[in-house]
Parts: C-alpha cells; sequence; structure tokens
C-alpha cells in the first residue's frame, strides 16, 4: 500500500505548489528572505524604522462564506476574505500587516480550485500589502468529504508602541465614521443561507427584486480590505478608534474601539444599506435588533475621530476611493445603559 492508496497524493500537492509560486513571488515586500518551500516563512523587521516596534497578530477563517463558494462552484475571490478577515483587524489597532500565511485542508486536492483560492489570496495580499510567506495545504480523506474544503489564514503586522489605538482616547463629542462594506463580507452567512434559502426556498442562482446580480454573486462579494486607505488617514490625522464590524455586527464591535465611559449613538438612515440586508430580514422574519447584532449592514470598518477632523477624513477617504459617511457620535454612557444607542 501506498499514501495515495489512503487518499492523499503528494505528488499532486508539488504541482500544485509549482502553480502558485509566480502568484506567491507577486505579493513579495521588503523583509522577505527566501522563496515558499521552507519548514517557515522568512521575515526581517526592519527595527532602524521603529523606536518601539511591536508585532500584532491575528488568525481567523472565513465561515460558512465557503458553503456559498461550493453552490456557485467559484472559488476566486474567497482567498480575499481571508485575508481581508486578518487584516482588517490588524489595521484598526493601527498595525500594518507585513506578512501572511495560509492554511487549506481539503477532502481531496482540486488542483485548479486550489490554485483558484491562492490566487484570490495573493490578490488580498496585495490590497493589504503584506507578503504571503507560506502557507499548508492538507488533504485529509475520511475528515472531509471529497468536494469539501476549509481555510484559515494568520496575519502579522507591526506598530510604534506609542501609536496603537486602542480607544482609550475616545471621548464625548467625536464623530462615528462609517465606511461602506461590499455586502455582508464574511460573517452572518449561516443566517443568511437559512432565511434566503430555506425559509424563502430561493436557489443560489436567483435574482431578487432591487439586485442586479443574482444571490450567490451577490454573497460572494469579498471583503472590503481598508488597509491602505486607512494608513493614509492615520498618518495623517489623529484616530481614537477603529472598529472592523465583523462577527457580532454593531452590537458587539463598536463597544470594542470606545471606553466603558461611553456609548456610540448611531444614525440609522446616514448611510446607503445595500439591499440584500432588507431580503434577508424580510425573508427571514430577523427582528433589527438581531440583524445589527449579526451583520455588518453595509458598513464594514468604523473609525472615531474628533468632530473638527470628521469631515476631512470623508472628504480624504473620498479620494481615496472609499466612501465613508458620519454614522454617528460618541456620548456619556449611564450605569446599565446599551454601549450602542439607535437613532
Amino acid at each position: 500500500m501506498k499514501y495515495k492508496d489512503a487518499g492523499v497524493d503528494i505528488e499532486k500537492a508539488n504541482i500544485f505548489v509549482e502553480k502558485i509560486k509566480p502568484f506567491i513571488k507577486s505579493t513579495s515586500r521588503k523583509g522577505v528572505i527566501g522563496d515558499i518551500g521552507g519548514f517557515g516563512g522568512l521575515f526581517n523587521l526592519d527595527t532602524r524604522k521603529y523606536k518601539k516596534p511591536v508585532l500584532v497578530a491575528s488568525t481567523d477563517g472565513v465561515g460558512t462564506k465557503l458553503l456559498v463558494a461550493r453552490m456557485m462552484d467559484k472559488h476566486d475571490t474567497i482567498g480575499i476574505d481571508l485575508v481581508a478577515m486578518s487584516a482588517n483587524d490588524l489595521i484598526v489597532q493601527g498595525a500594518e500587516p507585513l506578512f501572511f500565511l495560509d492554511y487549506i485542508a481539503a477532502g481531496k486536492m482540486d488542483i485548479d480550485r486550489s490554485v483558484a483560492i491562492v490566487k484570490g489570496i495573493t490578490e488580498g495580499c496585495i490590497e493589504a500589502g503584506c507578503a504571503l510567506i507560506g502557507g499548508e495545504n492538507a488533504e485529509m480523506p475520511g475528515f472531509y468529504g471529497e468536494s469539501e474544503y476549509d481555510l484559515a489564514g494568520f496575519c502579522v503586522g507591526v506598530v510604534e508602541s506609542d501609536k496603537i489605538i486602542d480607544g482609550s482616547e475616545v471621548s464625548v463629542g467625536d464623530r462615528i465614521i462609517g465606511l461602506t462594506s461590499n455586502g455582508i463580507h464574511s460573517n452572518g452567512l449561516s443566517l443568511a443561507r437559512k432565511a434566503l434559502f430555506e425559509k424563502s426556498n430561493l436557489a443560489i442562482t436567483d435574482t431578487i427584486e432591487g439586485m442586479k446580480d443574482s444571490i450567490g454573486t451577490e454573497l460572494l462579494r469579498p471583503t472590503k480590505i481598508y488597509v491602505k486607505a486607512i494608513l493614509n488617514i492615520i498618518r495623517d490625522f489623529t484616530v481614537k478608534g477603529m472598529a472592523h464590524i465583523t462577527g457580532g455586527g454593531f452590537l458587539e464591535n463598536i463597544p470594542r474601539a470606545i471606553p466603558g465611559r461611553c456609548k456610540a449613538v448611531i444614525i440609522k438612515n446616514s448611510w446607503d444599506m445595500p439591499p440584500i440586508f432588507k431580503h434577508i430580514q424580510e425573508m427571514g422574519g430577523i427582528d433589527e435588533g438581531e440583524m445589527f447584532k449579526t451583520f455588518n449592514m453595509g458598513i464594514g470598518m468604523v473609525i472615531i475621530v474628533a468632530k473638527k477632523d470628521s469631515r476631512e477624513v470623508i472628504d480624504r477617504l473620498g479620494l481615496l476611493g472609499q466612501k465613508a459617511f458620519i454614522i454617528g457620535s460618541v456620548a456619556h454612557k449611564t450605569k446599565n445603559e446599551p454601549s450602542v444607542k439607535f437613532e
């Protein structure tokens, strides 16, 4: 018996590695040492650039959005989501992403599918300005079905110790700026699928009134990567707090960006909400509170700045191609009040 007889094809894995090398090379940046293929990725942090550098690390997956990719048999953008979930988490603390590693596990390797996934990962890395310096591709027959796969990503960034953004400087009167999302991003897909496909008996290829694309295309839109726009903003403005609106939506993520003495007052009609969220809510019979606790509702990132800077920050974001709105402000929170209030 050989390993291949048990369902693991090492030769196929080697072919896959050769196919993805050009994509990986396209993500290279200053600090990368060597090529892929070692036991670990190497990166040289140029400490001369920093006074007191702090490394920041984040890891994540893309959840059940993978099921939508499988339903659509479209795998070339899910890697962008994978990078976005970690890189956006780094930038909220003021950290510049440096490098990324991926993990792909499947019941049976499909070379074309795996190459498409990695191509998406490299596109995400280029958007985030980080290098893909390593990864792992695991064939796990008996654990996953032949058409099943899972993804995980790991990103490391760096920030000066005195430039870490932790929300401690947020104060009453500050403005909350919302950066628009690209739709549902990578959270709440389990609830969205239940509402759209189980409750309403829609098909992945169906269209809904007010949406030009199919449901599957809409759900697969890749997560926006906000890194370069925000690096530009924090270079020239004082950003007091930031929140990546992912799992937990508004209600759980915004409180992580403000002190306990404060609350965020959100004006619900202050931005353009993509129609997909209205359809999910209506078809699933979901109350508004649950929607704001589960989905980004059209706002993928929140930044908090002083009132005097808010308009200029929004104008700068517009020049950077990022649509943004003032969606609320920071107010004093009394005892037992919620940390997020909607008006």
